[in-house]
């Protein structure tokens, strides 16, 4: 893929600072920390290394990430890492994507609230493919599965929701056999989503009850019990969103697609259009229009403001794994699914723990890191000068 043109980083350090000026008594200091990290990100202030090819001896120096995983420029590689230990996971069975939304009505609610009811929201949608799945009038199987919390919209507004991907299938209730869904078809997607909507207010009243929520703004009636129960009614007589893509087919499709969903951030350089001292345009899809491609144009401090919103609270997982995949139950039973679905070891994918090698500009080599660089090191004028690796 080609360098994009523009990035966030240009639009950090463009308006930056007009951005904090306006903003500053709502910035919080995770917010602060992703601004700083990338504008830094890529640039002599990090520092860098000095790689050589190890065919053709061309040298080079790269300056280091921020990995900060907001970042835009940071993502490639540890999606890369992921998917490399994911394939390792994957059974010879046809794979479905699901997708459980909430409620507009909920979006102020869960941004006061994000690292109890994004948690909430991983919580109610796990439970309601466990037990959908398990009941023997549908799938009557004990599942695995790992969800992807996504908190945007194609215009950077909140959007929360969360990307499942499971296997079409599971262990039976007594682990004895692999049980399999239709080829077309895993669970309904009408009784899912009243699940899904049952289980998420259930959570609410719960956490409401234990005096966990907090209430501020447009939020601030809701503190009352009275208003909050009459939120709740409302919340019951919408429709739910669970959204069923049609399956995935193969494992070798799964990480194909698997690549386009992990590790995201609210919005890629490749969208960025132009950037000016004012405006940013960007590139999104209307999905409400048949995907129609459209531009918007934002000023900078709301471009910066609506990306700033998708920062997630410190240390908060974004991929969580469920059924038979959770950490504690992935060693046995997924050697036990492959048992029954006789999925040998010489068949099963497998990985390399080699670390992922920079490609060499002249000859396509691999490059590899020969000297660690301090930013003093690289913008030191005596040093002898070397030809700055673009590793956008």
């Amino acid at each position: 893929m080609t360098r994009p043109r523009f990035e966030v980083a240009d639009i950090v350090r463009m308006a930056g600072r007009r951005f904090r000026e306006r903003y500053w008594k709502a910035l919080t200091w995770p917010q602060s920390k992703v601004l700083n990290a990338i504008a830094r990100c890529r640039t002599a202030a990090l520092g860098g290394h000095r790689d050589q090819c190890d065919r053709c001896g061309y040298q080079a120096i790269s300056f280091n990430s921020c990995r900060n995983r907001h970042c835009p420029k940071c993502q490639t590689n540890a999606r890369e890492r992921w998917l490399r230990r994911r394939q390792q996971e994957l059974l010879p069975v046809v794979y479905y994507h699901l997708v459980f939304s909430v409620p507009h009505a909920l979006v102020q609610l869960i941004w006061q609230n994000k690292k109890i009811l994004f948690s909430l929201l991983f919580e109610a949608t796990a439970a309601t493919l466990l037990e959908v799945a398990a009941d023997p009038k549908r799938l009557g199987a004990e599942i695995g599965f790992f969800g992807i919390l996504h908190t945007w919209g194609q215009t950077l507004q909140p959007h929360p929701h969360i990307h499942c991907v499971v296997p079409g299938g599971g262990l039976s209730l007594d682990h004895t056999r692999w049980i399999s869904s239709r080829s077309n078809f895993f669970l309904p997607v009408t009784v899912l989503s009243r699940v899904f909507r049952g289980k998420f207010c259930a959570g609410l009243r719960r956490s409401f009850g234990a005096g966990q929520l907090a209430f501020h703004g447009e939020c601030l009636p809701l503190a009352e019990e009275k208003n909050f129960r009459r939120f709740l009614r409302t919340l019951f007589q919408q429709d739910w969103v669970v959204y069923s893509k049609p399956p995935f087919g193969g494992p070798d499709h799964v990480l194909q697609y698997l690549a386009r969903y992990t590790h995201r951030v609210a919005i890629s350089n490749h969208r960025i259009l132009s950037v000016n001292e004012s405006d940013v345009r960007f590139r999104w899809k209307d999905y409400a229009n048949h995907s129609k491609k459209r531009t918007m144009t934002l000023t900078a401090e709301e471009f910066l403001r609506r990306f700033l919103q998708h920062v997630l609270p410190k240390g908060f997982p974004r991929i969580r794994y469920f059924g038979w995949l959770a950490n504690r139950k992935r060693g046995q039973l997924l050697q036990h699914c492959r048992a029954l679905l006789h999925q040998t070891p010489e068949t099963a994918p497998t990985t390399s723990q080699e670390p992922i090698l920079r490609e060499c500009p002249k000859c396509h080599g691999p490059m590899r890191i020969i000297e660690r660089l301090s930013a003093e090191e690289i913008n030191n004028p005596q040093r002898k000068p070397l030809l700055i690796l673009d590793t956008s």
